[in-house]
């Protein structure tokens, strides 16, 4: 048994052999057990996103004048397009990784993460090349006063110099997801933001670098987080293994499938932003209050979104290793019991949605104006766990299968449909056609996904006969 498989809590799958043997089904409570086992980390560990954003804020919200919380603000925003946009390092990673575990292929977990990690630390390094267009481009279109912009280009200065290190980090979470290593994920993602606040606090109180120090502290975690991500990868190596070849490392058909893998997501994560670029946009056109309020309630969209995409990175990695074992039962296994949490979840946050989101809505904001309009398409965003979930699972299926061409033929033909429906709905009806319109979006993501399920179960057919 290799390394990987004796570090996780329950193996990765059960084995071809004993599949095609006629051995017993695993018991519905176990599986339920390892789903549960692998979400519920993921959920605490994306849970500490929001924790740092808030120290973020505090902090500058401190400092004199609006100004300096507006920069932060916006130099934030310009991170997160950037890295989303490269989300697929650690997608395309768990994907190949969860395939390789499943296969007790210990090389090509290796080599997997090998790959991606110098695609990381390459594109860290165009990142690095292009600073200054990109930054100073990024800032004027998100628009703010003089002073906001300013101190955002401190922040983005500051911040842009760990790059390679951010992205490098996309793999290892990919690796450790793969691997089924939750609890180590969880470790990692809690060192890497005890470092940010810690270094925040330093910067800016001790050090008194400003919104450059809320920026550095950020590079900082990241560089250190990189540090402990290479200790990991260290410590739970595969034992035995040769050494690396360049020829194996640089295979000319493997890397064309990397490629076309994140090449894929990468499409599909732009359509995802246009999505909702697109709705912030007609939103504008409601006026000032309408479009707060649905910023306020996007950010029910985000809650939901940190607690069921646990069971979508579970979804992630028990699939590819139901894959990666040529073992059919293992994967309808897992999109039961996975899709079944999820909507259980996704009912839950409705329910919470339903009963306290006026309170919530009080909550975020003491503008009455606002609070009224939120108010008025809260079932909107109360609907919308119960439309999105589907979706969000299916996609952590698809990205375990690694079917990236499926996932981004769906996000493609669902945005279309987005569009469609706003421009129908949206000038008759108003706001109210607007969120309607997003919800069919999400609808239509878990129902083009759906259509594509049979392809994996036959593709794993094939590759068992």
């Amino acid at each position: 048994m290799n390394e990987a498989a004796r570090a996780a809590p329950e193996p990765a799958a059960p084995s071809a052999s004993a599949s095609s043997a006629g051995a017993a089904p695993a018991l519905p409570v176990r599986w339920h057990r390892r789903v549960l086992t692998l979400a519920f980390p993921i959920v605490l560990a994306n849970l500490t996103q929001p924790i740092l954003g808030a120290v973020d804020t505090a902090v500058a919200g401190h400092l004199q004048g609006a100004a300096y919380l507006g920069g932060v603000a916006i130099g934030g925003l310009v991170f997160s397009f950037v890295y989303w946009g490269f989300g697929f390092l650690r997608m395309g990673t768990t994907g190949l990784v969860a395939q390789a575990f499943g296969a007790h292929d210990d090389e090509g977990v290796r080599i997997n993460v090998a790959r991606a990690m110098l695609l990381a630390v390459a594109i860290g390094a165009i990142v690095l090349a292009v600073q200054a267009p990109l930054i100073e481009y990024a800032i004027r279109a998100l628009g703010g006063s003089a002073a906001v912009q300013q101190h955002a280009r401190a922040y983005c200065h500051a911040r842009i110099w760990a790059a390679p290190f951010a992205l490098a980090n996309y793999v290892v979470l990919g690796w450790l997801l793969g691997t089924q290593r939750v609890h180590a994920a969880l470790v990692s993602q809690v060192f890497v933001n005890a470092v940010n606040i810690v270094a925040v606090l330093l910067y800016v109180y001790g050090f008194g670098w400003g919104v450059a120090g809320i920026g550095a502290a950020t590079a900082t975690a990241d560089a250190l987080g990189f540090g402990f991500g290479v200790l990991l990868l260290w410590y739970l190596r595969p034992r035995g293994l040769p050494p690396l070849e360049r020829r194996a490392l640089f295979d000319t058909t493997a890397l064309r499938r990397l490629i076309a893998i994140n090449r894929d997501i990468f499409v599909r994560t732009l359509c995802l932003l246009s999505s909702f670029a697109w709705f912030a946009h007609l939103g504008a056109r409601h006026g000032d209050a309408t479009l707060a309020a649905n910023s306020l309630l996007l950010n029910f969209q985000t809650f939901m979104a940190y607690g069921l995409d646990g069971f979508a990175h579970a979804a992630e990695a028990l699939v590819g290793a139901a894959i990666g074992a040529r073992d059919r039962h293992a994967f309808w296994q897992a999109l039961k019991v996975t899709l079944l949490w999820s909507a259980l979840g996704a009912l839950g946050f409705t329910l919470v949605y339903w009963g306290a989101g006026a309170w919530i809505i009080g909550k975020l904001t003491d503008q009455s104006a606002v609070r009224v309009a939120a108010e008025a398409y809260l079932g909107w965003a109360a609907l919308s766990p119960v439309v999105s979930v589907w979706g969000f699972l299916l996609d952590g299926v698809f990205i375990g299968a690694t079917r990236t061409r499926e996932l981004m033929m769906s996000m493609a033909v669902s945005l279309a449909v987005f569009v469609a429906a706003s421009a129908l709905l949206g000038p008759s009806v108003g706001n109210h056609g607007l969120w309607a319109a997003l919800l069919i979006f999400m609808a239509a993501r878990g129902v083009t996904l759906a259509r594509f399920v049979p392809r994996i179960a036959r593709g794993i057919d094939m590759q068992t006969a």
